[in-house]
């Protein structure tokens, strides 16, 4: 008989904030499978568990989801857990339970903290409908581009970033999508939680005078019903002038002149758009 797969929710910051479940499934379980032993075993230590521990993080999670699915079908049980949060939300863990289901292994949710309910949570943005899109591409090219197929969505949109990003990506928010109400929290139930809230501009200012560090959500407002996101006429006219022939540095050179843009900007954001159109038309 096949073990179970435990697909368990571990504390995002706050080592206090797991459930009596988590807790009793890890003592019970034969196998943990952690994506960063090293990271895990601070917690498991925290509470006196001791388990074999299976690593697989990154690249070794596609090789070692087979070590793990040898053991469930021997019979032995499994919690999956990853660093913080959920196995396989915006973290490794998707690709051993998606074969774990495939092969007919039981696999049973322990829920747990979440970043992005946490966040949106406290945000005081609309809650009532959103989407959750994880981090954006690295480069900026494709970040605008994602941002664009967004861009007439009214549900509220959440975002993880990185430090090293944030500043970008929220520039990019700007650009894309206009000076939105957004709030941005970072270090969730962490020692240095902090929650920043107003438009994008306001949260870039402030970005300027404090120390970027931590992980970070963005929660930003989704599209208000009459509002158009920022330069998307002026990219829609380029676009309708370049399908009656005209080249991209003549049509956005029009198009700037009339709406008073800047040629060089309006020009990278038509390059983003008219990528973005053409994905979407494959």
């Amino acid at each position: 008989m096949n073990g179970i797969l435990y697909v368990v929710s571990t504390p995002i910051g706050n080592l206090e904030d797991i459930t009596l479940r988590a807790l009793r499934i890890l003592k019970e379980v034969d196998v943990i499978a952690a994506e960063d032993t090293r990271h895990s075993v601070k917690l498991l230590n925290y509470y006196g568990i001791v388990k074999p521990l299976i690593s697989y993080w990154g690249e070794r999670e596609k090789v070692k989801s087979e070590v793990v699915l040898d053991k469930l079908h021997s019979g032995q049980s499994v919690a999956i857990i990853t660093d913080a949060g959920t196995p396989g939300i915006s973290d490794p863990g998707a690709v051993l339970i998606k074969k774990a289901i495939e092969e007919g292994i039981k696999v049973i949710p322990i829920p747990g903290p979440s970043a992005l309910i946490v966040a949106l949570s406290i945000s005081g943005i609309s809650t009532e409908r959103f989407i959750f899109i994880g981090f954006l591409p690295p480069k900026e090219s494709q970040r605008r581009k994602t941002l664009l197929e967004l861009a007439f969505e009214e549900q509220t949109l959440i975002f993880y970033e990185a430090p090293h990003r944030v500043f970008e990506t929220l520039t990019d928010i700007e650009d894309v999508l206009g000076n939105r109400n957004i709030a941005l929290i970072r270090e969730i139930t962490k020692v240095h939680e902090e929650v920043l809230r107003g438009n994008v501009s306001d949260i870039l200012d402030k970005l300027k005078e404090v120390t970027i560090a931590g992980e970070y959500v963005i929660v930003v407002e989704g599209k208000q019903r009459g509002e158009k996101p920022l330069d998307m006429d002026a990219l829609l006219e380029i676009n309708a002038l370049m399908k009656k022939g005209l080249g991209r540095k003549e049509a956005v050179k029009k198009v700037a002149e009339a709406y008073g843009l800047s040629k060089k900007e309006l020009y990278d954001k038509s390059l983003s758009f008219l990528i973005s159109k053409q994905e979407v038309m494959k």
